[in-house]
């Protein structure tokens, strides 16, 4: 695991933007495409808005890439609070992905239907065995979830389905996520963490006892890819 430090989200923007450049641009020498998930959250806007203008639009090879959702809920996709929405307002719509380059988690059917057709594309691209996505970008919320993997929720123990649907009571919704099998899989995982209120958590998360139904972030452990940790100083605040 590798923890990068910043003094403020700006900075850590734009390190992050740099950083996700090279790395497109390395795997591009050595293979056809590039498979990466996206988050929702408040801390990517600012990354999308780096990535969609210069000198990043114009660097990366954005034809090459193929671009998937870490979790989402299921709202229309005019619902302000749809992932979707968000990155094709601060980011696709910007740069010159194909559209067949896009795999959004529907939420015009049900939520076991969109995770069920969800599951069935990243068996298209993923086998049963060996790397998944070459990036998956995470946030982790002020109580230590990530994805849509929620403390005391049963999908944080997943072990099979790649991609689950379920209600979660708190927020009187449906989720669709991504699970930790799949996730684990990549062959690089970055969690951009932001603001004193994730702090406590941060902590628990990277330095606490192994508690996984209080803080489902620490499930996520990449079984041969590299884990970053890209943090500013306000989320590291209570990191000796």
């Amino acid at each position: 695991m590798e923890l990068h430090k910043f003094r403020d989200a700006e900075a850590l923007s734009e390190a992050v933007a740099k950083w996700i450049a090279d790395v497109i641009a390395a795997t591009l020498k050595r293979q056809p495409r590039f498979t990466i998930a996206l988050s929702g959250g408040s801390t990517p806007e600012r990354l999308h808005k780096i990535l969609a203008a210069a000198p990043y639009k114009e660097q990366i090879d954005w034809s090459k890439l193929h671009i998937f959702w870490g979790d989402e809920r299921a709202v229309p996709f005019q619902d302000s609070r749809n992932n979707a929405k968000m990155a094709f307002e601060t980011l696709l719509n910007h740069v010159p992905v194909p559209a067949a380059h896009i795999h959004v988690m529907r939420t015009d059917i049900s939520p076991e239907q969109s995770a069920t057709e969800y599951e069935k594309i990243l068996h298209q691209y993923f086998g049963e065995k060996g790397p998944s996505f070459d990036l998956v970008l995470l946030g982790m919320g002020d109580d230590g979830h990530t994805l849509s993997l929620f403390p005391g929720t049963a999908v944080v123990h997943e072990e099979k389905v790649w991609v689950t649907s379920f209600f979660l009571k708190a927020q009187d919704m449906h989720r669709i996520t991504l699970t930790r099998p799949i996730v684990n899989r990549a062959a690089r995982i970055a969690f951009l963490t932001t603001g004193p209120k994730k702090a406590h958590a941060l902590k628990e998360v990277l330095k606490g006892e192994y508690h996984p139904d209080l803080y489902p972030s620490q499930t996520i452990m990449p079984q041969a890819g590299e884990l970053h940790w890209f943090v500013d100083d306000a989320a590291a605040a209570e990191l000796s």
